[in-house]
């Protein structure tokens, strides 16, 4: 293709993006000499990988991909660099290299090696290594090392793709670097309306309306997703995550629930304004932004259910009071420990026989009961589950959760492990005993990270009042 070609079909694919690939189309061409060095950088979902792969396969120069994020160590991105250059040899080339003099690639050294012998008397080659700043158990030398590598093999250009510019990795001089900036409101908003959704999944008959074309279709269509993008990240995701990936994720998430009376006839395709007001639960709820691996269809067809029921305010409080209640999906053994670890953190110490000895009455009269006289407090006690947790020792800790069980706790229930992977998890954070290498020593000090609407859910999955064992109690 030619290049004015090339640029007409990048920019029509990635719009908002025409600086960048000029600088691309002007650093690489087929007759004119590229910079041994090339760093594009740039935030998640700005485009640098798409368009530099798009720009290298139309512009026909040979070129191979490595994935960093893939490579596991610095020795398996070294040898699966090899590997990728010889396989885009075997594309673009007229016949197949031996593999064999470059089957082992041990450090930098032997891979510059192998690209000089794999690229002697060839054309211009572009290696691209995406997520480099990414790569774990890199060599200390790496980034030095491929910025000297077009020094020594003239042919041979590399790109490298990272989040943040190298500047401080790379120590040769006048290193060319593409920036692709986050995309602003507009550029979002353009990119969405190139392809929008369709309001009916199924076209409607055409006996029923013989006047709705599927041009017209087309233009609703565009006419009602171009205002519903707006809306959506009016309400969402300005505030939660900015990038392309998660505005278009929150965007398709949320349309078929807010074309749902249209389809069925309620409202038209341009009554915008009423299908806001009827829908507006989709705008105050979180669901339309959380990842989950198991999409929770539930919540969202019970709030917009309730919204087409006439509820109205109501429903997002009681869908966020019910999302807030949600506990994990823990075993038996540690939910119990959870638990004890609420209790240890939010009662005295001293309090620990009149609520958990189990041959004692003492617990139904903690409460204190007002004098005779009808007399009242002079000082207003703040509750417990109000204040700041204080930390206690895993051996407090074990003997409440012995406590709350009704039988012993079998051989297979390893309670240090639970304890290690609830800290991983940050529902129990170290509070004290700095000094010892052993996290699990008798001397160390704990402290939830949990509400007491999260202990309080967590009780009643395993059919405990964490409220009876408070003291205080909870009003």
């Amino acid at each position: 293709m030619l290049p004015d070609e090339i640029l007409q079909t990048l920019n029509s694919e990635y719009p908002c993006r025409d600086s960048q690939i000029q600088q691309l189309a002007a650093l690489y061409s087929q007759h004119l000499p590229s910079p041994p060095l090339l760093v594009a950088h740039g935030l998640t979902a700005t485009g640098k990988t798409s368009i530099i792969k798009s720009y290298l396969r139309l512009s026909a120069l040979p070129f191979a991909v490595v994935n960093s994020r893939e490579c596991i160590t610095g020795r398996h991105l070294l040898e699966r660099i090899a590997a990728a250059c010889l396989d885009a040899l075997d594309e673009f080339g007229d016949e197949a290299v031996d593999r064999r003099p470059y089957a082992r690639t041990e450090n930098l050294s032997s891979l510059a090696v192998n690209l000089q012998r794999m690229l002697e008397a060839r054309g211009k080659f572009v290696l691209v290594l995406d997520g480099i700043d990414k790569q774990r158990e890199a060599p200390p030398t790496l980034m030095a090392a491929l910025g000297r590598f077009g020094e020594m093999i003239p042919n041979l250009s590399i790109i490298l793709i990272s989040t943040l510019p190298l500047t401080h990795l790379i120590y040769t001089p006048s290193t060319p670097h593409i920036h692709f900036t986050p995309y602003p409101r507009s550029s979002l908003l353009t990119i969405l309306s190139a392809s929008p959704p369709k309001i009916f999944p199924t076209p409607p008959s055409t006996d029923q309306f013989p006047d709705y074309t599927p041009d017209l279709a087309l233009e609703d269509d565009a006419w009602l997703w171009g205002r519903f993008t707006s809306a959506v990240y009016d309400s969402l995701t300005k505030h939660t995550g900015r990038d392309l990936d998660s505005f278009r994720a929150a965007a398709h998430k949320l349309w078929r629930p807010f074309v749902e009376p249209v389809v069925q006839g309620t409202f038209g395709t341009r009554d915008f304004s009423r299908l806001m007001v009827n829908r507006r639960v989709l705008f105050q709820g979180e669901e339309g932004v959380l990842d989950r691996i198991v999409a929770s269809e539930s919540t969202l067809a019970d709030t917009t259910s309730a919204s087409a029921a006439g509820l109205g305010s109501a429903t997002p409080l009681a869908a966020k009071r019910r999302l807030r209640t949600l506990a994990h999906d823990l075993p038996y053994y540690t939910t119990h420990l959870l638990i004890a670890a609420y209790l240890a953190s939010y009662n005295p110490s001293r309090t620990d026989v009149t609520y958990f000895m189990k041959h004692t009455d003492k617990r139904k009269n903690r409460r204190r009961t007002g004098a005779p006289g009808g007399t009242k407090s002079k000082h207003r006690k703040i509750s417990r589950h109000l204040l700041t947790p204080s930390p206690f020792g895993l051996d407090r800790l074990l003997a409440i959760f012995r406590a709350l069980l009704d039988g012993g706790v079998p051989q297979v229930a390893d309670l240090y492990t639970q304890i290690a992977t609830l800290t991983s998890m940050r529902l129990l954070i170290r509070a004290g005993g700095a000094g010892s290498a052993d996290v699990l020593d008798p001397g160390t000090k704990w402290r939830v990270n949990f509400s007491w609407e999260y202990a309080r859910s967590l009780g009643r999955t395993v059919n405990i009042e964490v409220g009876e064992y408070l003291v205080g109690g909870v009003d």
